[in-house]
């Protein structure tokens, strides 16, 4: 972490983590087309939910996994993205627990475990309305250059 996140208070994090989440959700075709919906952010954390639609079922009638990783995915790219410092996947890897079902709301809670340097780790759960869970993820992420809202100080975003 820079020495200007660091000594950030907590509100301005908080404001940096929601203003950074807007920004990406702007340009993120990908989850809109999904029909996820950000349900809550904070430095090293995202909540996002997705409804499990037809055209989301595969020849076993069950969501298809590709869907629960694209989801727990997505929680896992805005949470390790809200410090404003640009963070792609190293490396993930999903556990699938349970089959979710058409009609079903998933929600997939992503928590920053450690972060050092240009890594961290963050695990991911996907439950379904019921509180049962579906999926278990892993990402391990790597800060490249650049910043997700070019140019936003921490300053900035304080005022």
């Amino acid at each position: 972490m820079t020495n200007q996140i660091a000594s950030a208070t907590p509100e301005e994090s908080q404001a940096l983590a929601e203003a950074t989440s807007a920004a990406m959700w702007a340009r993120d075709r990908a989850a809109q087309a999904m029909g996820m919906r950000i349900l809550g952010i904070k430095p090293g954390y995202a909540k996002i939910e997705m409804a499990v639609r037809g055209d989301m079922v595969n020849g076993h009638h069950i969501c298809h996994g590709g869907m629960i990783f694209t989801l727990a995915d997505a929680a896992f790219a805005y949470a390790c993205n809200s410090y404003n410092k640009n963070t792609v996947a190293l490396a993930c890897n999903i556990d699938f627990l349970a089959p979710a079902k058409e009609g079903e709301i998933l929600q997939a809670e992503a928590v920053e475990q450690s972060q050092s340097g240009r890594t961290g780790v963050y695990d991911v759960s996907v439950r379904n309305g019921e509180g049962k869970a579906i999926a278990l993820f892993r990402g391990k992420s790597y800060r490249i250059q650049g910043e997700v809202i070019s140019g936003l100080t921490q300053a900035d975003e304080s005022h």
